[in-house]
């Protein structure tokens, strides 16, 4: 099993035979998620490594969204259970930065770029979110761009 969708599916199997219903239920989830990805546009096609961890990114997103929306309205059950299943996902996506390791990346790619200010915040984000390379969520990213430009 090479690919992170082959991963997936395996772990999901595992978990069905260990009657593990929350990660069974997440992983289901997160294929119909990836397979829905693999139909969305004219053909049918295979994602890549990092076109199925830009959907776990949007599933975990999703998923954190809701824990807070629902702990918000007083129903911590059911944000205890987003919170789990954002939990699950997390196994399958890259390690998060830290403020200082982002802070360092996006400096980087401001320099390099020669980006400085606020006309060039785009092309500035883009240049960031490349480094960063699904490190960090892009709310994170936007906030220390600006805050890096001065905005």
């Amino acid at each position: 099993m090479s690919t992170l969708k082959d991963r997936l599916t395996a772990d999901m199997r595992a978990a069905l035979k260990a009657r593990d219903e929350l990660t069974t239920s997440t992983l289901r989830m997160a294929l119909a998620a990836v397979g829905t990805a693999e139909v969305s546009g004219k053909t049918k096609r295979e994602l890549s490594d990092d076109e199925v961890v830009a959907v776990l990114t949007k599933e975990a997103k999703k998923r954190r969204e809701a824990a807070t929306a629902f702990g918000d309205a007083g129903r911590a059950e059911q944000a205890a259970r987003e919170s789990a299943e954002g939990e699950v996902l997390d196994r399958y996506l890259p390690k998060q930065l830290s403020d200082a390791e982002l802070a360092a990346l996006v400096t980087r790619a401001l320099a390099a770029g020669g980006f400085t200010g606020k006309a060039q915040m785009g092309p500035a984000m883009k240049a960031a979110q490349a480094a960063v390379a699904g490190q960090a969520e892009g709310g994170r990213v936007a906030a220390e761009v600006r805050r890096q430009l001065g905005l």
